[in-house]
Parts: C-alpha cells; structure tokens; sequence
C-alpha cells in the first residue's frame, strides 16, 4: 500500500476490524517512512453481472454511478448517509442475486425506486422520474396521487 504522504510502499498494520456491515476489512496504517497513518479499506471482488441499458448497449456495473443517482435523489433531504450507503449495498446484493453474467438495468432501477420509497418520498419521486423519463407535470402528478393513496 501507497503512503499517501511520502509515497513509500513500506508500511504496517497497526489495527484491523471490521466494518459495521461484515462487508469490509478496515485496516489502519503507518508509513515506516514518514511514520503518517492511513485508514484502508478492503472489500471482496464481486463478480456482477454487465448491466444491458434500455437502448440494449452492455456495461460493466458501478457502484459510483449508482451511488452518484442516490445522492442526486437525496440531495438536500433527511435522508442519513448510512441509509444511502445500505441502499447501494442492497441494490449490489440485488445484482448479484440475479446470478447471470448479464442483467437488464431495470434491475437497478427498480431496486433503488423501491429503497427510496421506503426511505424518503420526495428522493423517490425525484428518482422515478428521471428513470421513468417522466414528460410533462401530468406524470408527476400520476406518481404523486399514488403515494397520497398509499399513505
């Protein structure tokens, strides 16, 4: 590992656990160097599937970009970072459920709609709209008397 101060590839392990989800090893670090810590983290390789967006092109899953979708849906909401993370995590586990080496993006975006139903209303529609390519307010207004039924 890089320190990020100086450089050097010599450093130490000072402390490992880990993180609150079991889904990572988080692994403090001091540089023999410069003697600076550093905090690591380190995940399992996941072998997910190729997403097939709606106009049929194939690309390989990432996990910014849908972290990227959640925070733009969340922005400015009460929505806590902790709840975004673990939809992102539940949307991961969604994907690697499919356990094909292709897998359509509905997928995707259908798992996040539903985490951000449960999380907050107003990050849900602003999702569903982007993803549902919503036209015009009559769409809006559509989605919007659903969640008023419901509730």
């Amino acid at each position: 590992m890089k320190c990020p101060a100086c450089g050097n590839l010599e450093n130490k392990v000072i402390d490992s656990r880990l993180t609150k989800e079991n889904d990572m090893i988080r692994r403090r670090r001091e540089c023999l160097q410069c003697q600076r810590r550093f905090t690591t983290y380190e995940r399992m390789e996941e072998s997910l599937p190729l997403v097939i967006k709606k106009n049929g092109a194939r690309q390989p899953f990432s996990r910014d970009r849908i972290r990227a979708g959640i925070e733009k849906a969340c922005h400015k909401r009460p929505v806590s970072a902790e709840d975004r993370e673990e939809l992102l995590e539940e949307v991961v586990r969604a994907m690697m459920a499919v356990g094909e080496k292709e897998a359509p993006s509905t997928v995707i975006g259908e798992a996040v709609m539903a985490g951000l139903k449960k999380l907050d209303d107003v990050a849900y529609v602003r999702f569903a709209s982007v993803y549902r390519e919503f036209r015009d307010i009559k769409q809006f207004v559509e989605e919007l008397d659903k969640l008023v039924k419901k509730k």
